[in-house]
């Protein structure tokens, strides 16, 4: 399953470096066993449901959902695409490698390791304080896909995952009221899109799926407000609505505020409070 980061039109491309590791960090390495492997099957049918919601993902991730240990709920997950004879790999880290080829994922593409292995199918896992983050099932001659080959694959929040990796990514984690990295799922922003000019433009996203909804921060005038935006953004907000109230989310030394009916995100930054507007569902750079 292929998903946005959140479920609304407006998200800028997110790009993690192909497959290439000729020079680079091991892609599958020795490790650590965790405390609790995985031990059920490692062939669960799927079942894609289009829609964005922990359960559609789990159906769709078969057992490499099934092996995840997610602080929060699972976040995206896939099972099988199609190959050409010539494309399936010799071994199972070469499955591995066809999986990063044809997908380029949102998530390490090095430092793996066997979690499970069966005559016709390992499951390798990404593992973060000897817990697994990352799960990818690669089979054997799998119907009309011959050789090792990605069947399924599964990953925790990316907020779940190193800094050390998610510094690299185009969106931005918070923090919640405790300081603690708080998943894209509730609360993500980036900057615009080059490829559309909005590269001096801001987004801010919150929620998953039906009740996504994204603001934008425009200091510059790149967005086209009368079609994009809900009301125009304020960069210099005198006067506070008397119900807005501080969400404890924060980015550096931007804090959000929210009114009850969420129809605006006032930002705190150290000059004072911006006005965010909502952006319309629908509408994206393309």
């Amino acid at each position: 399953m292929r998903r946005t980061l959140v479920g609304v039109t407006v998200l800028a491309a997110v790009t993690v470096a192909a497959c290439d590791n000729a020079s680079g960090p091991d892609i599958v390495v020795e490790g650590t066993p965790p405390a609790t492997p995985y031990r059920g099957p490692l062939y669960v049918p799927t079942t894609f449901l289009d829609e964005d919601t922990p359960q559609a993902v789990a159906t769709a991730s078969g057992a490499a959902g099934r092996a995840l240990e997610c602080d929060g709920e699972i976040y995206d997950g896939g099972g099988p695409d199609g190959w050409s004879k010539r494309d399936g790999g010799n071994s199972p880290e070469e499955g591995l490698k066809l999986y990063f080829d044809m997908f380029q994922p949102q998530f390490p593409t090095a430092g793996y390791r066997v979690e499970r292995r069966e005559s016709d199918r390992v499951l390798y896992s990404f593992d973060v304080g000897g817990r697994t983050k990352v799960a990818v099932v690669v089979a054997k001659d799998q119907k009309t896909r011959p050789g090792w080959g990605p069947e399924t694959n599964a990953s925790c929040d990316p907020a779940e995952l190193p800094s050390s990796f998610t510094d690299s990514l185009e969106y931005e984690i918070w923090t919640d009221k405790d300081g603690k990295r708080a998943p894209v799922t509730e609360i993500n922003s980036y900057a615009g899109a080059d490829h559309c000019d909005w590269h001096k433009a801001h987004f801010l996203n919150l929620g998953r799926g039906e009740d996504a909804r994204s603001y934008a921060r425009d200091p510059d005038g790149v967005l086209d407000a009368d079609v994009m935006l809900t009301a125009p953004y304020d960069g210099d907000v005198r006067a506070m609505p008397a119900d807005v109230h501080d969400t404890g989310y924060r980015h550096h030394d931007w804090q959000l505020w929210l009114t009850p009916d969420g129809s605006t995100a006032y930002v705190r930054t150290p000059d004072g409070f911006e006005a965010w507007p909502l952006v319309n569902k629908g509408v994206g750079c393309m």
